[in-house]
């Protein structure tokens, strides 16, 4: 859990008599969540606030570590004093590429604000995703946090105690309180890019099966194809799940192919990766025998070797867009309408022209 900076450090007073409090003697420190995690006191701080200059694996590892310590403040107290927090949640199912970045857009709008910012993961449980947003959300809302933004919801949250708004829902923008990106028109564009250095035979590695975005990304894919006369082969589409041990055995079984293919668009940058390593360790160059693409356009994309042709999807500007929204439903603004952001191709070292066969 992040708290506000307000609450990181210092004595609290505590209503008398109330369970808050008890000796604070045992409670965990910023001091022992920086000892535990190997970083400095202001590193903590910086993850705790939210606030640039902490690199994503350093803000994972010390994120892991507040959550074993259960380092914790009295802002349960104090929002017991008030009807008011003054606290963003932000609640991911866990802090990858994906999510951190939208964390950064999240943290910089808010910036100038009266709020704070708190991020929160959701424990999984073993062999599923859906339904951690309900846990997470009766854990901090109404209580810690007057709003919410939930990155890629499994579930629909048709009733909550506090505003929420949803970034890439599991059913799409169904409701007003939605952002997501144009998942279809991004797909097409990716394979237009490889129809355009003339690969006719493109591999595709999907995403998640449970999300909305995963299925446009595909029928992108298959729109693309149609649109250029290249009929659709089902033995070129393989899953992934968004990730990357499964991306990789997809790319290995269509390497594999008495056909393989010259492209593979990947349904997002970490199987796209993961399709770049397979296919290198498999003896093939990427470009010159293999074009890779992905989406989403993750700060990894942009160091890898070579580096990735990818969809980007404007993450900074889809937690700003989240938001604007939250901060309109927390005024007493009605939402009338869902956000969608543009996807826009970003053509880098792994897309070439397709080999001569």
């Amino acid at each position: 859990m992040i708290t506000p900076s307000a609450e990181v450090s210092g004595t609290h007073e505590q209503p008398p008599g109330s369970a808050l409090s008890q000796s604070t003697a045992n409670r965990v420190t910023i001091n022992d969540v920086a000892q535990a995690a190997g970083v400095s006191v202001s590193t903590v701080s910086k993850v705790v606030n939210a606030r640039y200059g902490v690199a994503p694996r350093t803000m994972e590892r010390v994120l892991q570590v507040i959550a074993e310590l259960g380092y914790e403040t009295s802002l349960v107290a104090s929002s017991l004093r008030s009807s008011r927090t003054n606290i963003i949640g932000i609640l991911v199912a866990e802090f990858e590429p994906f999510a951190l970045e939208l964390l950064n857009g999240i943290s910089a709008t808010l910036r100038g604000t009266q709020y704070d910012l708190m991020a929160y993961a959701g424990n999984l449980a073993p062999g599923g995703r859906a339904g951690w947003e309900h846990r997470s959300l009766s854990r901090l809302g109404g209580t810690l946090i007057d709003g919410v933004i939930i990155v890629t919801p499994t579930v629909e949250i048709p009733h909550s105690s506090v505003p929420v708004i949803a970034i890439d829902p599991h059913a799409g923008t169904s409701g007003p309180a939605a952002i997501d990106v144009d998942n279809f028109g991004g797909a097409k564009t990716a394979t237009e890019h490889l129809i355009s250095l003339g690969h006719r035979r493109i591999g595709h590695i999907r995403g998640r099966s449970d999300l909305k975005s995963a299925h446009l990304r595909e029928s992108g894919y298959r729109q693309a194809l149609q649109d250029a006369g290249i009929s659709y082969d089902p033995q070129l589409v393989h899953d992934g799940d968004y990730q990357r041990d499964l991306a990789a055995i997809a790319t290995t079984d269509l390497l594999k192919l008495p056909q393989p293919p010259t492209a593979i668009f990947a349904a997002n940058d970490l199987s796209a990766l993961s399709a770049i390593e397979t296919a290198k360790s498999s003896g093939l160059n990427v470009p010159k025998d293999l074009s890779v693409i992905g989406f989403d356009d993750i700060p990894e994309a942009a160091q890898s070797k070579p580096t990735l042709s990818t969809v980007r999807q404007p993450m900074h500007e889809m937690g700003a867009a989240a938001v604007t929204l939250l901060l309109s439903m927390l005024a007493g603004e009605e939402v009338t309408q869902p956000a969608q952001m543009p996807a826009s191709l970003v053509p880098r070292e792994s897309t070439a022209s397709a080999p001569q066969l």
